[in-house]
């Protein structure tokens, strides 16, 4: 359910975030006409065939956008991070959303409604050349991504996956551990294999000491390997 009383005010200050672009008085149209979503662990924020109502920035917490295929397997499309969009390109499309999007942890998001979003990008102009930028980049990111996941062996696949997750959310302070604990099928959909393939792998990967394994939490070990073994596919 939508709030207004939850703050997601700090994608309004982030310099790396899209409300950046915006001139002060936007920002305060913004402000003023926003509504923030509280969503838990495994809830979801939209559904593939929901029409899209606007623009959804992550302010806290993780996401991962997937479709369904045959036998209604998961495969993830995207892994979202604080700041990052969702939503709008089903809106721009005139489409209604084709995946579904799930918190991977407890997430706020900051919506902006369809007309108020045309009206900020009708306005101003490099507000609307950064939606076309992230946009773009999505774009950029699937097609590697898609030859990948069909060119790859279960190997490069799922170390090119760590590597994703790495370089999208960070490490922890030991600079080794990867910032996100999924579970074994979230892997598993997000390298294209089974579940027992992803479990094998990374099991044969921790004994070949390429990264170490405590419960959710993976720890890479030999990052130039890992990359060698992605690299190779």
């Amino acid at each position: 359910m939508i709030q207004k009383n939850i703050d997601c005010g700090k994608v309004f200050d982030a310099p790396d975030a899209i409300f950046s672009l915006l001139t002060p008085e936007q920002i305060d149209f913004v402000k003023e006409n926003h509504s923030c979503a509280y969503y838990k662990k495994n809830d979801v924020l939209f559904k593939e065939d929901d029409d899209p109502i606007g623009l959804l920035v992550l302010a806290e917490g993780k996401v991962k956008i997937f479709r369904e295929g045959v036998g209604r397997r998961e495969q993830i499309v995207r892994m979202v991070k604080p700041f990052g969009l969702m939503g709008f390109r089903a809106m721009f499309a005139e489409e209604t959303h084709i995946a579904t999007a799930v918190a991977l942890e407890d997430t706020v998001i900051c919506i902006v409604e369809k007309e108020d979003l045309m009206k900020l990008i009708r306005e101003n102009s490099e507000f609307a050349i950064g939606l076309i930028r992230s946009l773009a980049s999505d774009l950029g990111f699937s097609n590697k991504r898609t030859v990948a996941l069909t060119q790859k062996h279960i190997r490069g696949r799922l170390a090119e996956s760590l590597l994703f997750l790495r370089d999208t959310y960070g490490m922890e302070d030991d600079d080794a551990t990867i910032k996100i604990y999924l579970s074994r099928e979230d892997i598993a959909n997000l390298s294209n294999m089974t579940t027992s393939n992803a479990i094998r792998t990374l099991s044969t990967f921790a004994s070949e000491n390429v990264i170490s394994i405590s419960g959710r939490k993976i720890k890479i070990v030999d990052v130039k390997k890992l990359e060698r073994i992605s690299s190779l596919g």
